[in-house]
């Protein structure tokens, strides 16, 4: 039978989890092809730009600026464009990377072009927080074709990406995710094998946690991450009616049922 556990959530942040094994729920279950995406509809339509980058169109390699909140899925577009042309994929962040980062990541992607003839795309994120040095760095790489640009962004881009490479990019705009497309979400992490592997949420945990998501894929998922990993480690033994104490503020409150199939 299905057991049920009143059982606290808060809003956990991705380092709440860092010590324990394994990678974060949200990254053991990134998206694998073009068609394991949830959300963005809207931009994945047969001939879009976006679709035609996933399914690795040789004239479809333009770079791409993704505008849009946080877990909205720009990240995962990123490693799939990757994968799906066979280019190198690399990683910075505007955070701490500086224009020597960048211009070495450059000249490693003309070499690469030049000896093998392979591509690079380069993912920014949170391109907004690159100076307007760090971003003209970018332009001569665009502009040739030594990378497939693909920058991520919160900020509206027209206010935060400097206009000669705001008009070498085509500007996307990532929504948050619908009701729905968080309720599958977690309905497959529940269920898949590199989630939680069989797993059954109640329906009025299901509903709480899509509430508390916002459109965030990666909030849902922590959350339900966190849930899960407090019922398992404290409560092993006996998973009947247990309240968890927290100390952390906005506290929120779910049934979250168990049962293995």
């Amino acid at each position: 039978g299905v057991q049920t556990c009143a059982l606290p959530i808060s809003l956990f942040d991705e380092a709440a989890g860092a010590g324990r094994p394994g990678a974060p729920l949200a990254a053991r279950l990134r998206p694998r092809t073009a068609d394991d995406l949830v959300g963005q509809g809207h931009l994945l339509v047969a001939g879009s730009p976006l679709r035609r980058l996933l399914d690795g169109a040789e004239d479809g390699a333009v770079s791409v600026i993704l505008w849009g909140p946080p877990g909205t899925g720009k990240t995962t577009l990123a490693s799939l464009v990757s994968s799906a042309t066979g280019r190198r994929f690399v990683e910075l962040s505007a955070v701490s990377a500086g224009v020597k980062d960048v211009r070495e990541v450059i000249e490693r992607a003309k070499e690469e072009l030049s000896l093998y003839r392979k591509g690079t795309v380069l993912f920014v994120d949170e391109v907004h927080r690159f100076s307007r040095t760090q971003q003209d760095a970018l332009l001569p790489a665009v502009e040739n074709g030594w990378v497939t640009l693909i920058a991520a962004t919160t900020e509206n881009p027209s206010f935060s990406v400097v206009s000669p490479l705001l008009s070498r990019s085509l500007v996307l705009t990532l929504r948050p995710l619908s009701d729905d497309d968080i309720r599958l979400l977690l309905r497959r992490a529940a269920a898949d094998p590199r989630g939680l592997n069989g797993v059954a949420l109640a329906t009025q945990a299901e509903d709480h946690l899509v509430r508390m998501a916002g459109g965030d894929a990666r909030r849902a998922l922590t959350a339900l991450e966190a849930a899960h990993g407090h019922l398992m480690s404290t409560h092993a033994e006996d998973r009947k009616s247990t309240r968890l104490n927290s100390s952390h503020a906005n506290i929120s409150y779910a049934v979250f049922c168990l049962k293995k199939k």
